[in-house]
């Protein structure tokens, strides 16, 4: 993971480090050596685990190096069910910090230009922690797909026992989102997890 893909907030990215068990140092908000470490520890483990699994178009590469290990792995093994069943696939989305969720929550929403995309303040989307991505599927002349029969149908392939599927979901159905699973699904839980650098997926 690259610091200019997470953004320019050092306590974001040091709380996303320590909940991969790779930064050891506090908390703080200042980039120091052990932030250094641990990002140069978290970049040789995103090789590894590509060299193993193969590579993937360089927009899904980008959003796969945001994402915590874990997630890493399953974003990969989701990508190789998907085309393995002949499916045009990217991940089009990963990580985002606070600021970048309440930005994106704030479209189509005080006059702001776009469609609400969203319910999720910053702070309670899994994209702020690491372990959710969305994808696009795209047709053979290159256009990006917008009928959730599409992501439906792809989800009979590329869903698992490790992630959840927002399909399924009752009050915002998200058929392009998919997150790995948490110890407990309590939003509130798993930010106060990540915000202590502590681990939280099942």
């Amino acid at each position: 993971m690259r610091f200019e893909q997470i953004g320019s907030d050092v306590l974001f990215y040091q709380r996303l480090l320590k909940s991969d068990g790779l930064y050891s140092g506090k908390l703080d908000g200042l980039w120091g050596p052990k932030t250094e470490a641990a990002t140069g520890a978290f970049y040789s483990e995103y090789e590894n685990i590509k060299n193993k699994t193969g590579s993937f178009d360089p927009r899904t590469e980008k959003h796969i190096a945001s994402l915590s290990i874990r997630a890493q792995r399953e974003a990969r093994l989701f990508m190789h069910r998907a085309l393995g069943h002949g499916i045009s696939v990217k991940i089009i989305s990963g990580t985002r910090t606070y600021e970048e969720q309440d930005k994106l929550y704030r479209q189509g929403r005080y006059g702001n230009p776009g469609k609400v995309v969203t319910n999720a303040r910053g702070g309670r989307s899994n994209h702020n922690f690491g372990i959710a991505w969305d994808i696009g599927i795209f047709r053979e002349n290159g256009s990006y797909s917008t009928d959730s029969k599409d992501y439906n149908n792809l989800a009979v392939y590329a869903k698992s026992d490790a992630l959840e599927w927002g399909g399924d979901w009752q009050s915002f159905v998200d058929p392009p989102h998919y997150q790995v699973k948490t110890t407990q699904p309590e939003i509130a839980w798993v930010r106060s997890r990540f915000e202590s650098g502590k681990t939280y997926v099942a």
